[in-house]
């Protein structure tokens, strides 16, 4: 996969394998391509128009860039958790009813979803009995596990998730890692993080880059412990970054 903005070279021919039900975490210093690879997996990269992708990627054999694919669709089955928790403006009820709303789920069920997404992102014996207050009323990790949930409620089979816990403190960011380990048995998950520890303890598999390159990709415990490159101990290590 290449990727190009305007005249800028921005991901260099990254090729890997990522497997299912499992947490890949994507590790580089600042302006490496880790999130403009994250966001190719769900054609985020489409609302930016000096944007130009190539190269195949394929989720469950299904082409993401090929002929017909919905976006739609597609970031139904890919959710995306952002870097700051952007929860919707209206109540924790409409924040989680917003995908089924969209994608025309009865709304006989929404009672249903809200209360598995909510529990799945370990936030339902928070708020069920403040499901209509706005979900900005929440704290900052309670708003991201709203966030969570949001991206929960339609079922997707892959979450994305760039840097989710860089705006919370160490608790609000344990029970999100916590909640990573969980999720995984039914999603496959893939992360940025600049957090080494937090790639070490939350993720399965990791993938170093730097400018634009894919530097190394293996086992988490192999990468951290036995790097095979030296640019990915020097980083690892912090010699650079």
């Amino acid at each position: 996969v290449h990727v190009h903005y305007g005249g800028f070279h921005a991901l260099k021919g990254v090729s890997l394998d990522m497997p299912k039900n499992r947490v890949t975490a994507l590790i580089g210093p600042s302006g490496c391509g880790k999130s403009t690879f994250l966001r190719c997996l769900n054609r985020m990269n489409d609302e930016v128009s000096s944007a130009r992708v190539t190269g195949s990627i394929t989720i469950d054999g299904r082409d993401v860039y090929g002929s017909g694919v919905d976006t739609y669709e597609l970031r139904r089955d890919v959710g995306m958790v952002f870097q700051k928790p952007n929860p919707f403006g209206g109540s924790i009820w409409e924040n989680v009813t917003f995908g089924p709303l969209i994608h025309g789920i009865p709304k006989s069920q929404w009672a249903e979803i809200v209360e598995r997404s909510l529990r799945k992102a370990a936030l339902w014996d928070e708020v069920k009995d403040k499901l209509k207050q706005p979900g900005t009323a929440l704290s900052g990790g309670q708003q991201q596990r709203l966030c969570i949930a949001r991206a929960l409620a339609v079922s997707p089979d892959v979450l994305l998730m760039d840097e989710p816990c860089s705006a919370l403190d160490p608790i609000a960011t344990s029970r999100i890692e916590d909640l990573i380990f969980e999720l995984k048995n039914e999603l496959t998950i893939v992360i940025v993080t600049h957090n080494m520890q937090q790639a070490q303890r939350a993720s399965d598999y990791t993938a170093f880059f730097m400018m634009g390159e894919l530097v190394e990709f293996g086992a988490t415990q192999e990468v951290f412990m036995r790097p095979r490159e030296k640019k990915t101990e020097d980083y690892i290590t912090g010699r650079f970054g």
